[in-house]
């Protein structure tokens, strides 16, 4: 951690270490944290595992302040939610508890339950993952995994795959802005937004396999092809507890997947 009055001495352009609560956790912390996350809530049976997660993402999300951002994150999952209540709760399979008959299609409790399973599921896993996103920033991810040995080109993998829904929604977002100053109509009813797609799938394209060439000669011009390991100048702060804690997570995640499968115990 670096001291107060060496950190005031410290240029505007420079990021300052995350503090206070999730924040401060060394990005593979929060990493590990995600993925235990995805581990419980898909693996584990009944309503306990996503429950658990669920609450365990909301109580961390307080702490880190960014409850409220996680909202729009929340929103997106609606429509896969919908899906799978609607597939679940009127076709599931070899059930025959009907709630009502509606038609050819007849609800059945069975599938409404199968349903809410899935849906707490996913919610969790999206939440958890928004969660990381949202308090780790993906070059302090990227430093720590090629401080800790994974190749330059592994973490440019895995900072492209980050990055690459925010850098398209952004230049969505400026190439419509763009289309607005010239006088489209991309508001209104629904035919009028579809329409405005049109004009807007080109550049945002175009825009992306430009942005590919620019990386590349970017990279290029600062050595990322050159043998040996980097100087990592800024090493984040890391602790035996939070190393500790790492396996146990990752350990005690899979146990609690392997237990539940083999119905050692019978969660609710």
């Amino acid at each position: 951690m670096i001291p107060a009055d060496e950190e005031a001495l410290l240029p505007a352009y420079v990021r300052r270490i995350l503090a206070g609560g999730y924040r401060s956790l060394n990005p593979l912390t929060k990493a590990t944290l995600a993925a235990v996350s995805a581990i419980v809530a898909f693996g584990v049976r009944g309503w306990t595992g996503p429950a658990v997660v669920l609450a365990v993402v909301l109580s961390s999300a307080l702490v880190a302040g960014v409850l409220r951002r996680m909202a729009p994150f929340a929103l997106a999952t609606l429509p896969l939610v919908a899906s799978i209540l609607l597939v679940n709760t009127f076709l599931y399979p070899n059930a025959h508890d009907v709630i009502a008959n509606l038609g050819p299609l007849s609800p059945t409790w069975t599938g409404a339950t199968a349903a809410l399973q899935a849906t707490l599921r996913v919610v969790a896993f999206g939440l958890s993952a928004a969660l990381f996103a949202l308090t780790t920033p993906i070059d302090d991810l990227l430093g720590e995994l090629e401080r800790r040995g994974v190749g330059r080109r592994g973490s440019f993998i895995v900072g492209s795959a980050l990055g690459a829904i925010p850098r398209t929604v952004e230049r969505a977002r400026e190439v419509v802005d763009a289309q607005r100053s010239r006088g489209m109509d991309t508001e209104g009813r629904l035919w009028r937004r579809f329409r405005g797609l049109v004009p807007l799938i080109g550049p945002v394209l175009f825009g992306a396999l430009a942005e590919v060439e620019e990386r590349t000669m970017a990279l290029e011009a600062r050595a990322f092809t050159a043998p040996g390991r980097r100087t990592i100048l800024r090493a984040l702060p890391d602790s035996g507890w939070q190393r500790a804690a790492r396996w146990l997570l990752l350990v005690g995640s899979i146990a609690a997947v392997v237990v539940s499968l083999a119905g050692v115990v019978k969660l609710p």
